[in-house]
């Protein structure tokens, strides 16, 4: 009885979404072209970070050389959008990492798929509203929080009066959420927002280039003294000078943070079902999306650390701030008018709707509590939604800082960027997806003796199968390296599971080894046999992986270089969230239990699925 619980619960844990069960769609009734899913993802991913994140990262954390980080953290946005183009050709309906995973890797997977993207999404939404508060402050000189410190912290503790701006801000946010509920028709709206975020971008980008000092890319311990700054204690560690003041580790550090700037593309495949030629446009919109992306990112960076100096670049100011520094009054009321209107006018359209989103693919799916639903999006369920997400926001806010927030929004969205790209590994290698194992779990969680007639059916048709190709599936050395099967098996199939996962516990050791052994630098042996034992290891699993059959199923678009690049996505999203602190971590364990706890306790007794 004990080893037919555990199997059952382990057959649970694994079940796979069918291919055939209805996907929810939330379809606009609007076909969008190419252009348009470039607008799309432009318009989702330069958010609310290009206007602060900069200030943020430069300051104390990569310097000048933001634009590397800026490089890395598109550059591994890049790798996880193919994987994401070609799971929006192989599965032609409206996805996401929590769908990709699900039919992939089975239930326990999309549940942590699924409970991450909400944790990013709605820290997310927290970031705009602070990022908000802030531009509207900029707007009149800093005198409102000026004002409520100066009026309000007499007669309620200093923490609520630093952040009371935050709440009038929660406040008009929520307004604005119900306002929704008689607006829908916003597409013309966000392109035209799109396109004034570029020109003005743009326009910050042109000055920076044209007011901006080389030297700023120079600077030295001298420039902070005959700046002033002989007392540097206010201002923290401003490094050693040069284009990259803060080393190596800063530039990983800065490129973690960064990753939070091309968080957004993946709006564009949830309009794989909407779009006119879904199998071209889809790749061709996420890959110019995030070319755009890049290239406003890179420029804003270069432009502001030219015009500013890094080490005058303090944590919470935005970009608007560089044009007093060059004596631009004007162009620094335009830049932040058109930021608090863009973040508005963003955050009217696209507050709470992604939460609701994947909260409710969960809820249809029993991984949440159905009842959620049958509500999210009614108008009295959305009223009651609204005021959960902001209630939670309103407290992440109260306790978080800016970077707290952008590295748990970033934590969050490399997981499931990895577990993603780790997917694509399966289903290359894998025969055509059938739904037997999901049949034979529906017939032995009803019990009765069709469970026991179904199980023994499967065991005989499965030992005539093993009989028949016994000499094909026998698993050797050689068939390793050189497979009998010009197409996939199931033998191969596991083959590469297995493989794919050690190679993942390889390269999260050897991340953890260059993250932590500064003797690797120093010449220290210890840490770098580590290294060459685990390069050797990744090496020859790679190999067997290269050498087994893929899917000759042809697919519209597939990523190059399998198994290369997916395992290179995985690897740069692991170094980056190695780059977090331990307060963040931290966070996001107590997050991750909190979702454990959940499923343990309903969702993997009640999931819909089979």
């Amino acid at each position: 009885m004990l080893r037919q619980a555990l199997r059952r619960f382990g057959r649970k844990l694994v079940c796979r979404r069918p291919l055939e069960k209805k996907v929810y769609e939330f379809k606009s009734g609007i076909k969008p072209s190419t252009l348009d899913l470039v607008a799309l993802g432009v318009g989702h991913t330069v958010g609310v970070g290009v206007y602060f994140l900069a200030n943020e990262v430069a300051g104390n954390q990569a310097g000048p050389s933001i634009v590397i980080s800026i490089l890395v953290a598109g550059l591994t946005s890049l790798l996880a959008g193919l994987c994401y183009a070609e799971f929006g050709a192989w599965l032609p309906h409206s996805g996401s990492a929590y769908l990709y995973t699900y039919v992939t890797m089975g239930e326990l997977w999309a549940f942590i798929t699924g409970w991450n993207l909400i944790l990013s999404l709605v820290a997310r939404a927290v970031i705009v509203i602070q990022a908000w508060t802030l531009t509207f402050d900029i707007l009149y000189g800093n005198r409102i929080s000026a004002t409520l410190h100066e009026s309000i912290s007499q007669h309620v503790p200093q923490v609520i009066a630093d952040n009371l701006g935050y709440f009038a801000m929660i406040l008009l946010l929520f307004t604005i959420e119900i306002q929704y509920l008689i607006y829908h028709d916003y597409h013309i709206i966000f392109k035209l927002l799109t396109l004034v975020k570029l020109l003005v971008l743009s326009f910050v980008i042109i000055s920076g280039f044209i007011k901006g000092d080389l030297h700023n890319w120079k600077l030295t311990e001298e420039d902070y003294v005959q700046a002033g700054l002989n007392d540097t204690s206010s201002l923290g560690p401003l490094g050693s000078g040069g284009f990259v003041p803060f080393g190596f580790e800063g530039i990983l550090r800065g490129a973690a943070t960064c990753f939070y700037a091309f968080i957004g593309f993946d709006s564009i495949v949830t309009k794989v079902e909407e779009a006119q030629t879904p199998q071209r446009s889809i790749p061709k919109g996420i890959v110019i999306s995030l070319l755009i992306c890049f290239l406003v990112y890179f420029g804003v960076s270069a432009a502001l650390t030219l015009m500013v100096p890094y080490y005058q670049l303090q944590p919470g100011s935005t970009l608007p701030e560089a044009f007093l520094h060059i004596g631009w009054a004007s162009a620094y009321y335009v830049v932040a008018f058109s930021i608090f209107f863009s973040i508005a006018i963003g955050s009217y359209m696209n507050f709470t709707f992604p939460i609701r989103q994947v909260t409710f693919m969960m809820a249809m799916d029993g991984l949440l509590f159905p009842v959620l639903a049958r509500f999210l999006f009614s108008a009295y369920g959305r009223f009651l939604t609204t005021v959960i997400f902001v209630t939670i926001a309103a407290i992440m806010a109260f306790f978080f800082g800016l970077t707290d927030l952008l590295d748990l929004s970033s934590i969050g969205t490399l997981i499931s960027y990895s577990l993603v790209a780790f997917c694509l590994l399966i289903i290359r290698y894998q025969p055509e997806w059938t739904n037997e194992e999901n049949e034979a779990q529906v017939q032995e969680e009803n019990g009765g003796n069709e469970a026991q007639v179904q199980e023994e059916n499967l065991g005989n048709e499965a030992q005539m199968q093993e009989e028949n190709g016994s000499a094909a599936e026998k698993l050797t050395l050689q068939g390793l390296f050189f497979p009998g099967s010009p197409t996939p098996t199931p033998l191969s199939g596991q083959v590469v599971v297995v493989c794919s996962s050690l190679l993942v516990l390889l390269l999260t050791l050897l991340c953890l080894v260059l993250a932590q052994w500064p003797g690797l630098l120093s010449g220290d042996p210890a840490p770098i046999t580590v290294v060459v034992l685990l390069l050797v290891l990744i090496t020859g699993i790679t190999g067997v992986i290269w050498r087994q059959p893929q899917s000759s199923t042809p697919f519209p678009f597939k990523v190059p270089a399998v198994p290369l690049l997916p395992l290179l996505s995985i690897f740069v999203n692991v170094c980056l969230m190695m780059q977090m602190t331990a307060g963040t971590w931290l966070r996001f364990g107590v997050w991750m239990l909190i979702g454990f706890a959940l499923y343990l306790g309903y969702g993997i007794w009640h999931n819909l699925v089979v």
